[in-house]
């Protein structure tokens, strides 16, 4: 099979997958070793098809900024997803459970840019210099494939396994706020389950934004004024069921809460 006609299979398996919440196999046997450009191939054959949909882009998620998952995986950087407005939800929002199918609950800063990042070299000065403000968030990972059996082209190919996104309400300046240091701590139902900081993001949230924007420029895609930038994960992931609710605590930034409605 041609690796064309491969990609439009794999990227109908996708949306099908999603379209019944029914999961499929992995997919990661039938690509070939080329980096993951063929699994990036059918993320952007399927966000292609979202916006002849009718779908609104309004940004880009990072994933895999944890050293011991890139260990896991691999691979030696992150990679990275796109965000549609239908995924966004606000602060005490409930998200419906049913539009879902395996979902795992992380917090995450997000970044709202004020200015394009166009340069393909673009330094952690640009990075700051284009960031307006940033938010505490919720993010909703979700998968495509069964048993979230997955490899770096998997959830490459699945728009870097994206569920949904809870943000918080109170906008901060970056000015004066280390996010490096920032303290994260993730209740379930008033329980602690997860907790982190800044530093576990790269290092510090913004080196993962800078590659971001370096990898979006070389591809010709580069971020924009306005557009909503999840960082990564600042603390393990935690499984999610019918009727949980999670507040987010993130030191400097505020909190976000949220809850999955039964249906």
């Amino acid at each position: 099979m041609q690796t064309s006609d491969l990609i439009q299979e794999l990227a109908l398996s996708l949306r099908t997958a999603e379209a019944r919440r029914a999961p499929m196999q992995p997919l990661r046997s039938r690509l070939p070793n080329d980096g993951g450009a063929s699994a990036y191939a059918i993320q952007r054959r399927n966000v292609e098809h979202a916006i002849r949909a009718g779908r609104r882009v309004v940004g880009r998620k990072i994933g895999l900024t944890s050293p011991a998952v890139q260990r896991q995986f691999g691979v030696e950087q992150p990679d990275f997803g796109t965000l549609f407005s239908d995924m966004v939800f606000g602060d005490g929002e409930s998200v419906p459970f049913a539009r879902l199918i395996q979902p795992k609950v992380e917090a995450e800063v997000a970044l709202v840019l004020g200015r394009d990042i166009p340069m393909l070299d673009a330094t952690l000065v640009d990075v700051i210099g284009a960031t307006e403000y940033v938010l505490p968030a919720i993010e909703i990972v979700d998968s495509r494939i069964a048993g979230w059996d997955i490899g770096f082209t998997d959830t490459v190919a699945d728009n870097a396994s994206s569920g949904a996104i809870v943000l918080g309400a109170v906008p901060t300046a970056l000015a004066g706020l280390d996010l490096k240091l920032v303290e994260m701590n993730l209740l379930q139902g008033g329980q602690p389950v997860s907790s982190g900081n800044g530093a576990a993001c790269l290092g510090h949230p913004l080196n993962a934004a800078v590659w971001l924007a370096r990898k979006l420029a070389a591809m010709g895609e580069p971020l924009r004024a306005g557009d909503l930038v999840l960082t990564g994960a600042l603390g393990p992931m935690v499984e999610a069921h019918r009727g949980d609710e999670f507040v987010a605590h993130v030191t400097g930034i505020g909190s976000v809460r949220t809850r999955f409605a039964a249906v």
